[in-house]
């Protein structure tokens, strides 16, 4: 795949999907690495998920170890409402309360959208969080 990216003439943006700065160890850093050293820009995007980072300052770990590692946080999902998930929802409104305490706890653009994704929307809809 490096090689691949080393190659092409187009500007390559990769998306990963962490959800927890463990998730962020050794062989990540070092495959983000390679990526970057060819020219890849590395995003990440997130799902909020009531006990697995449903709190400020596990969100501003996960944001702090993509950015050493060369990742910029950008997308925080709230959950679509699917069979068998309820467990891990958070409302809107606590997940707004947890992005106004982020952003009490890490540099601005360290703080990802928070969105909802809506089918049939061209795109991820963001959620106002309401400061």
């Amino acid at each position: 795949l490096v090689e691949r990216f080393s190659h092409s003439t187009l500007q390559i943006l990769l998306v990963n999907h962490i959800n927890h700065a463990n998730e962020v160890d050794e062989t990540f850093r070092q495959a983000m690495a390679k990526l970057r050293r060819v020219g890849v820009t590395l995003l990440n995007q997130s799902v909020l998920l009531r006990g697995v980072n449903d709190n400020a300052q596990t969100l501003a770990n996960l944001s702090n170890a993509l950015f050493d590692a060369g990742v910029m946080p950008y997308y925080l999902h709230v959950l679509d409402k699917v069979q068998g998930a309820a467990h891990f929802m958070v409302s809107d409104d606590e997940a707004r309360q947890i992005m106004r305490e982020l952003l009490t706890l890490v540099s601005g653009y360290l703080v990802p959208k928070l969105a909802r994704e809506i089918g049939g929307e061209p795109s991820k809809t963001p959620l106002d969080l309401q400061l």
